[in-house]
């Protein structure tokens, strides 16, 4: 480990062990490098780091605050590594295999969970996406909220957090992009509405191989799209996402 590696390894053990709590600020620079023996330079750039990683935050004029820690905030950077991850061939399919292993479960345990309300929430989506199959902006939107609708329902942020990183706005929109033009979108909205009808029975086992099918199909023609090079790229409404 580097000297600041060892540094940010100090400071996290203090927000791990409650020493300082989410919402805490830190002790003024000098102070806070005299508390864990180290130089001034090491100690600002160990609070620089925990602040891209959005564990601090640095409030210009006031001081150095540990965040709340909540999952949505600390897997934020996730999801724009992900963003970054469009041109890895290899890297795609790793993703989409990640989403395989635990999207089927969550919506085995979203379907134990899902109040009335929430259910709602995801065929309202479902009627959305289906108002919206020949537009891929609007599409991708809704695809995106039934997905979280379906996750939420679990009650487990930090699998939420995780799951929206992993997918990736950018992916999802290119993969409908490709749905649609081999005219395949339909037969993805009848996946979907699959998913909600299982969720309706509020049978687990069913959910989660209605959610397993879907998310399997999407990879499968994921990859026939990378062997074929026939992905998508990136529309302007997309760029940058």
């Amino acid at each position: 480990m580097s000297l600041t590696d060892k540094a940010i390894a100090q400071i996290r053990e203090l927000i791990r062990t409650g020493a300082l709590p989410p919402g805490s600020k830190l002790p003024p620079e000098p102070e806070l490098a005299a508390q864990l023996g180290l130089s001034r330079n090491l100690a600002r750039e160990a609070v620089k780091a925990l602040a891209v990683a959005r564990i601090l935050e640095i409030r210009r004029g006031d001081g150095t605050y540990v965040t709340s820690l909540e999952p949505t905030l600390l897997l934020e950077n996730l999801g724009g590594a992900v963003e970054l991850l469009q041109g890895d061939s290899g890297a795609l399919r790793d993703l989409m295999e990640v989403r395989r292993l635990l999207e089927p479960a969550a919506t085995a345990l979203a379907a134990t969970r899902i109040s009335d309300e929430q259910l709602a929430e995801v065929r309202q989506q479902l009627d959305a996406m289906r108002a919206a199959r020949d537009d891929v902006e609007r599409l991708n939107t809704h695809d995106a909220a039934f997905h979280r609708a379906v996750v939420s329902a679990t009650g487990n942020d930090t699998l939420l957090a995780l799951l929206e990183a992993i997918s990736g706005r950018t992916l999802r929109a290119r993969i409908w992009r490709g749905l649609i033009d081999a005219d395949a979108a339909e037969r993805t909205l009848e996946e979907h509405e699959a998913i909600y009808r299982a969720l309706t029975t509020r049978d687990a086992a069913l959910s989660q191989a209605a959610a397993l099918m879907h998310v399997s199909n999407t990879e499968e023609g994921l990859r026939k799209h990378l062997r074929d090079g026939s992905l998508p790229e990136q529309g302007p409404l997309e760029a940058g996402r």
